[in-house]
Order: C-alpha cells, then structure tokens, then sequence
C-alpha cells in the first residue's frame, strides 16, 4: 500500500504579508483591525503572526515603512530648492488632495490617520514616520525665508493633515481641491521674497 504523500503547505511571504496588512490598516485604521482580521487576511494563526511580525503594532510600523517607500507624496519633487514657495506650498496641498483621494478604499495618508490611533504605541510609530516629511516641510519653508517659519509649517502641517481627515469622510478631489487652493493663496504675504 502505497503512503500518503503529505502536501506541504507552501512558506510564508512575509512582505506580502505586509502588503496585505498595508491596505487594511490603511483602508480601516488600526483600531479597527484586530489581529483575527489580520490572520484571516494573511491566512495564518495568531501564533504565527507574532512568530513573523513580533505584535499587531510592530506589523502595523512595517505597513507604515512600505507606504512611506512607495506610496508616500514625492516631496522632494514638488519642494525643488528653486521653487517659489507659496506655489510650491499650493502645489503640496493639491497634489495632496488628489493623492488622497485616489483610491476608492485607501483615503487620506495612511501615516497622518495612524497619530489618531487609539493605541499609544501606534501612534508614537506613526508620529516617528511623519516627522521625517514634516522635517522636511519645516526646513524648506525656513530656507525660503518664512516671516514667521515655525508659525507657516504649522499651517502647512495642519491643513495636510484636515485634507487627509476630510478625504477618509469622503469629500471629492474636486472640493478638497478648492480648499486647497484656498489654503494655498493665505501663504501670500508669508514669505520675504527680498531675502536673499
């Protein structure tokens, strides 16, 4: 009589793991998934997703980093050294707008809804990825010779941010785009443009 040959079960892909996780957390928030979400979507046992990620936050910072590398707003493109700053500012905000809302799923930036998270440790993670592009906000408007340079990148901060929070309640692009444009044209006036 011949065995029974066993099937064995094909390895687990990590980093698609992460993928899939990814567009959960992004599409739900991370109150909103539990770790039988997880496993259900990953197609694995609770033991074998802290055997692979550590804890449903550690996975939830690995989710953030893959968006961050791949699907975060090109600052470095539309923040140009040698652009003017209140229509690269104009810019930052549109092309956010339209990169919120491009999804039918996944609203707003993944990172900025993860520091509303209910979960301390989520959002201190989340918070740690942001300040990277806030970092980077804060520098170019100081080097464009902001008036009031800390005053402008919490304005520039807080309305990325309530476009983000207005995407994932399901504004249009085309509404958030006037706002936008709006919050675009309260820079004139902010910058010394004489400055050398």
């Amino acid at each position: 009589m011949e065995a029974k040959i066993r099937k064995r079960r094909p390895a687990f892909d990590r980093e698609e793991g992460v993928a899939i996780a990814q567009g959960l957390f992004h599409e739900r928030g991370y109150d909103a998934v539990s770790v039988a979400d997880l496993c259900d979507a990953l197609g694995i046992v609770a033991p074998s997703l802290y055997a692979a990620y550590g804890s449903k936050a550690e996975l939830f910072n690995r989710a953030m980093g893959r968006y961050v590398e791949n699907d975060f707003l090109p600052l470095d493109d539309i923040l140009a050294p040698d652009s003017n700053p209140t229509e690269a500012l104009t810019e930052l905000f549109v092309r956010a707008t339209e990169h919120y809302t491009r999804h039918d799923k996944w609203k707003g930036c993944m990172v900025t809804e993860g520091m509303r998270a209910d979960d301390e440790t989520a959002r201190t993670m989340a918070a740690e990825h942001a300040k990277v592009g806030s970092d980077l906000i804060g520098t170019y408007i100081r080097d464009h010779h902001a008036i009031d340079p800390e005053r402008v990148t919490d304005y520039v901060l807080m309305t990325l941010r309530g476009l983000s929070s207005y995407a994932c309640l399901g504004y249009s692009t085309e509404r958030l785009t006037h706002c936008a444009e709006m919050a675009g044209r309260a820079l004139e006036g902010d910058f010394d443009t004489h400055a050398a």
